[in-house]
């Protein structure tokens, strides 16, 4: 019985300290300041609304930031017409929120691509989500 019970905390050891080796390599890279800009809001007067969103990208390792560093601004563009083309609709709902958050990460991957031919970003996160 003692046998097992050994047997049982070095397996647990051994998969717990190889799970948190595997954490140690994500990063992550805020754009600072929040991105704000205005969508157009749906009814009959021409009104517009007001988005901020904190955007924070996940890379798969460290040696990844200084590159979304460099190229911040290119991604940061892309970010700002995603949102500013966004629909009510989008804007206010968990799903268009979460269609939103997965067209940033397409069209970031896609531009890393292009400019570092390795698509680089893992995720995006909405850290800060308010709209008026």
């Amino acid at each position: 019985m003692h046998y097992i019970r050994v047997v049982w905390v070095l397996l647990l050891l051994c998969f717990s300290s190889g799970s948190a080796h595997a954490q140690d390599d994500i990063a992550y890279y805020g754009f600072e300041p929040d991105i704000t800009t205005n969508y157009l809001k749906e009814g009959e007067s021409f009104r517009l609304g007001f988005i901020r969103v904190a955007i924070e990208v996940m890379l798969p390792n460290n040696s990844y930031v200084k590159v979304v560093e460099h190229h911040a601004p290119l991604l940061r563009d892309a970010f700002i017409r995603i949102m500013s083309t966004a629909t009510e609709r989008q804007i206010k709902s968990l799903t268009g929120r979460d269609q939103l958050r997965l067209k940033c990460l397409e069209k970031a991957r896609e531009l890393m691509r292009q400019e570092t031919g390795n698509p680089v970003i893992a995720d995006v996160l909405f850290t800060k989500y308010i709209y008026q």
